[in-house]
């Protein structure tokens, strides 16, 4: 389930970016900062990969829930999910 939230952001992305090229509509800011929540390696990707959204400030979360998740997927490995 998280390697497909992480594709999902990745192409959500990806597509946003494929729309904005286009001058299509596009996908909200707010949706995008929701995919990179949940799907944080899939977003940061595709901000690196599409060279998407990388100046604007609020996206500077993303790294944020990076590092969060990171931190989570490591407590899980040490601890198995109990409280140390």
């Amino acid at each position: 389930m998280y390697l497909i939230l992480n594709a999902a952001a990745l192409v959500t992305f990806g597509l946003d970016k494929g729309m904005a090229v286009a001058g299509r509509r596009r996908f909200r800011e707010r949706t995008l900062l929701l995919a990179a929540l949940f799907g944080p390696f899939g977003a940061y990707s595709g901000m690196k990969l599409f060279h998407h959204k990388t100046r604007i400030l609020k996206f500077k979360l993303v790294p944020f829930f990076l590092v969060v998740h990171s931190g989570l997927m490591i407590y899980l490995l040490i601890f198995g999910g109990r409280l140390p």
